[in-house]
């Protein structure tokens, strides 16, 4: 979501979070660490959106006027085997991949896109209103979200607004919530400006948990990365792949008890 900011771990930068969420982000659900399983390159030149995992391969949507993509990666590589580039008018944001089709948003267009999964080919465009932020699904509902604390849920097949969400832990809402993924039954989430991912129920928008990836990115590549953003889960191997806006690199991760080791 949103132009390129300042690495998102500068003392400068760090005051904003708190700013615009105070006491949200440790209102009272438990909170995990992480250990980094395996580390994958990433085109330093994605400002990523979206990220989802089908079949071996990442699907991945990215932003910026101008060079606004669709792709399909090679995990083990990062190499680009499918590429879409968008019109320069439009923002590319999330994505989601159900039944042999890719859905977009757009930031600030009310624009999304529907492509054919094997070719990218558009078949057809829809409206919503507001922003575009994020999008998952878990077969049956596409979730999205809009810059705010809430997430929209969506038929999958006329991708009309059903109902919200109102994303919270205990009393707090949680604003920003970004790139989506839908993990074990739970709708992970990552929080615009923040190192930690939301584990929300799907059913009530209840915060079950936290995973703070804090320090998860390397000193050496802060210069060149943006905000983290970009959860793909491999529900068949279960393996958990956590990435940013123009990074590096990607990560495989497992949710570990917090203070363990991260390495």
């Amino acid at each position: 979501m949103m132009g390129r900011m300042r690495p998102f771990r500068t003392a400068a930068w760090m005051p904003i979070v708190f700013t615009l969420l105070p006491g949200t982000l440790s209102a009272g659900a438990p909170e995990s660490g992480y250990r980094i399983v395996k580390t994958f390159p990433h085109d330093i030149s994605a400002f990523t959106e979206g990220l989802e995992f089908r079949a071996g391969f990442f699907y991945e949507s990215t932003g910026e006027y101008g060079s606004s993509t669709l792709r399909k990666v090679e995990v083990e590589t990062g190499r680009v085997v499918q590429r879409l580039a968008l019109s320069p008018s439009v923002f590319g944001e999330g994505l989601t991949v159900l039944n042999g089709q890719i859905v977009q948003l757009t930031y600030r267009g009310g624009l999304g896109f529907v492509y054919s999964q094997p070719d990218f080919r558009l078949q057809r465009t829809f409206r919503y209103e507001g922003e575009g932020w994020g999008l998952t699904n878990d077969g049956r509902t596409i979730y999205m979200t809009d810059g705010t604390s809430e997430i929209r849920c969506l038929d999958p097949l006329t991708l009309k607004e059903l109902r919200r969400i109102q994303v919270h832990d205990g009393t707090a809402k949680i604003p920003f919530i970004n790139e989506l993924e839908f993990v074990r039954g739970e709708i992970w989430a990552n929080v615009w400006r923040t190192e930690k991912i939301a584990r929300i129920s799907p059913k009530d928008g209840r915060v079950l948990g936290w995973v703070d990836l804090t320090g998860i990115l390397p000193e050496a590549d802060l210069h060149r990365a943006d905000v983290m953003n970009g959860i793909a889960y491999d529900a068949m191997g279960d393996r958990l792949f956590v990435t940013g806006k123009y990074w590096p690199k990607v990560f495989e991760i497992k949710v570990v008890p917090k203070n363990t080791s991260r390495r």
